[in-house]
């Protein structure tokens, strides 16, 4: 099945909205230190992790969206990129560890994504 390119715009959006949940988590996280009290209490104030359960529920519905229209054997294939995109950002926004065999093995994942999306 080939995808049109508003499916591949589609599963393209989720695929970059996966990493910017991703990194919502973390800001909440990082917030978290700023905060006191019992577990329930800071959850309720961190204001990050509130957006980032709401940005999940939006993605979510995208998610619902896009397997109404694309098969879900060839739509899942761009969460790689989206799974790509996560330590990327993390090195780039919170200065996190990267190094050249990580890089290497998402490399792999991107060129994965080419051959379940290409044309058979």
């Amino acid at each position: 099945m080939n995808l049109s390119p508003k499916d591949i715009g589609l599963c393209s959006v989720f695929a970059v909205a996966l990493p910017l949940g991703q990194m919502l988590f973390k800001w909440g996280a990082v917030y978290d230190a700023r905060l006191s009290g019992p577990f329930l209490l800071r959850v309720v104030q961190n204001y990050p992790l509130i957006g980032a359960f709401a940005w999940y529920g939006v993605t979510a519905l995208l998610w619902f969206y896009v397997l109404t229209r694309v098969p879900l054997s060839l739509a899942y294939g761009f969460s790689l990129v989206g799974s790509c995109l996560v330590p990327l950002a993390g090195w780039l926004v919170f200065k996190e560890q990267a190094n050249w065999s990580m890089a290497a093995g998402y490399i792999l994942m991107i060129a994965g994504l080419f051959l379940i999306v290409r044309p058979a």
